[in-house]
């Protein structure tokens, strides 16, 4: 029993006690079947949404690009030349070590399966065209955005949680000039010197593995490498990386201002700014070499 409770504290109480003997809710017994079509449907329209708002960010980018270009004064090279230092120059550790031991490997592996034709020679082909055609790049593009598109992402999301870019819109600037052209422009010049870089470690990695498996010199080796390998395949490889580096550097930026929620959406979207850029990356790669095909290339 309760007494001298106020009336509306006393309606409350009445509610409480009648809830108490409500029947329970009983939920419908869901088939595994349509649970599973459902979650299937939702994660196609979640991906098509992210498709059709990542068009619209890259041509909003676009429409702010072609303004940049009728003011030139507004881009800002102080910050293109930090963001080439830290994407291009300091990536070049990692970038020079993963090369050398991938064309160690495709040379060992060559030569393993060429020895058995008696052909131990066109390693050097194989090593030449791989490397500077397909492998060089595509390995770099992939480094580079585990490396510094997840870092795009991570920065711009934490200036995102802690409202530096609403800052920045209330002062009357531009993130996507301030934020976002810098980064697309530092990685547009940083990707193809890493790319050649790696396709130079690549082939002097193949060419120490020729030489300790083959006794195939190196003066050999570079010499069959000019005969084999003509300059459009340097030429058709390096033609990727600007593409690839507009892919890394809007998905990385696009995620980054999609930031909400903290630490916990930062962390989230960074993963999946890698996870993105890296299947985009390879998906264009595909198309690349279909078109290359097509042309004779």
């Amino acid at each position: 029993e309760v007494a001298g409770l106020d009336p509306a504290r006393s309606a409350l109480l009445q509610a409480a006690r009648a809830a108490e003997g409500a029947p329970p809710i009983v939920r419908p017994r869901e088939r595994p079947i349509i649970a599973m079509v459902e979650r299937v449907g939702q994660a196609t329209f979640a991906v098509l949404d992210e498709a059709r708002d990542l068009v619209a960010f890259v041509g909003m980018v676009a429409i702010t690009l072609a303004r940049t270009v009728t003011r030139p004064s507004r881009l800002r090279g102080g910050a293109i030349v930090r963001h080439i230092e830290k994407t291009g120059f300091d990536a070049l550790p990692i970038v020079g070590l993963l090369s050398f031991l991938i064309g160690v490997v495709l040379a060992y592996q060559g030569a393993d399966q060429l020895r058995r034709f008696g052909a131990q020679v066109f390693v050097v082909n194989l090593v030449g065209i791989s490397i500077l055609r397909e492998i060089g790049v595509l390995m770099t593009a992939i480094i580079v955005a585990g490396r510094s598109g997840s870092a795009f992402t991570a920065q711009i999301g934490t200036m995102q949680v802690n409202q530096e870019v609403d800052a920045m819109r209330t002062l009357g600037l531009d993130p996507v000039e301030i934020l976002v052209l810098p980064r697309m422009f530092a990685l547009a010049v940083a990707l193809p010197l890493l790319s050649f870089y790696a396709a130079v470690m690549g082939l002097l990695g193949g060419a120490c593995a020729a030489y300790a498996v083959l006794d195939l010199s190196f003066s050999q080796f570079f010499r069959q490498l000019q005969v084999a390998v003509p300059m459009a395949t340097l030429f058709v490889g390096l033609s990727k990386a600007p593409v690839f580096a507009a892919v890394i550097s809007l998905v990385g930026c696009y995620e980054g201002l999609k930031v909400s929620g903290g630490a916990d959406g930062v962390g989230r979207l960074t993963t999946r700014s890698v996870v993105v850029s890296i299947f985009l990356v390879i998906v264009l790669d595909a198309l690349f070499s279909i078109l290359f095909a097509s042309f004779g290339l």
